[in-house]
């Protein structure tokens, strides 16, 4: 099977919040960027602000009014100020991969942005209208068969018509279907679910969309002939 990008995901996974310290040392160096070692995390941004501070690769110490121990000091191979605390939204791309999506500089500033981008209501993002080019006619059959019986169990969604319309729709369940997820509810990996949908002579391209779509969280799919094509996926000559 050819590998092609999910059209369907949208936005950054897994969005979080970093506490790092913004740290100048020596004149002519740039600043620095590090956040504060899990010993002095309790301390306030009124505590770390504008103290002086020891500094690693990885992390960073306040060193006024605080008992750092040796074995900690010795990690760290600079010394500097820190001249502001930095709330940081990271996330993770599409491939895993962490991103570094923007500063703030208050954690509750923080904390919205984060509260956005996470869309925790469940409303967002998790419909999708997409024209029928995108799968066989043999999968147009197929799922309307599928809407006009009870779905099998274990198939992971339920098809459906929808009222006064051609077009079918698809309600998804336990998404997003990666391995991690479905073996939690249903002890299955995302490959087992796609070789049971096979073995149910699902067609490939039908198989093919719909995993593509679960694995981006989307909840509902509604296939109709009057909306647009959505760039990336294959299109199928009717």
């Amino acid at each position: 099977m050819t590998k092609i990008e999910n059209p369907f995901t949208r936005g950054y996974q897994n969005p979080h919040i970093v506490r790092t310290l913004l740290i100048t040392y020596e004149d002519d160096c740039p600043p620095i960027w590090r956040p504060l070692h899990a010993s002095q995390t309790h301390l306030s941004d009124g505590e770390v602000a504008l103290f002086p501070c020891l500094f690693g690769q990885d992390f960073a110490l306040i060193t006024e009014g605080q008992d750092v121990p040796d074995e900690l000091e010795a990690q760290c191979q600079g010394e500097g100020i820190v001249r502001t605390v930095i709330y940081a939204i990271a996330a993770d791309d599409f491939d895993g991969q962490p991103l570094h999506v923007g500063d703030t500089y208050s954690e509750e500033a923080a904390r919205e942005v984060v509260h956005r981008l996470k869309f925790e209501t469940g409303v967002y993002s998790r419909a999708w209208e997409i024209s029928t080019a995108h799968i066989t006619e043999e999968s147009g059959r197929y799922l309307r068969d599928l809407a006009d019986i009870a779905t099998p169990t274990g198939f992971m969604f339920i098809a459906f018509r929808m009222p006064y319309s051609p077009a079918i729709g698809v309600k998804l369940i336990a998404t997003p279907w990666t391995d991690e997820h479905l073996l939690g509810i249903d002890g299955i990996t995302a490959e087992q679910l796609r070789e049971k949908h096979l073995s149910k002579g699902m067609p490939e391209d039908l198989m093919r969309v719909l995993h593509l779509a679960a694995n981006a969280d989307v909840r509902i799919l509604i296939i109709d002939a009057d909306a647009p094509e959505l760039d990336g996926l294959p299109v199928y000559e009717m």
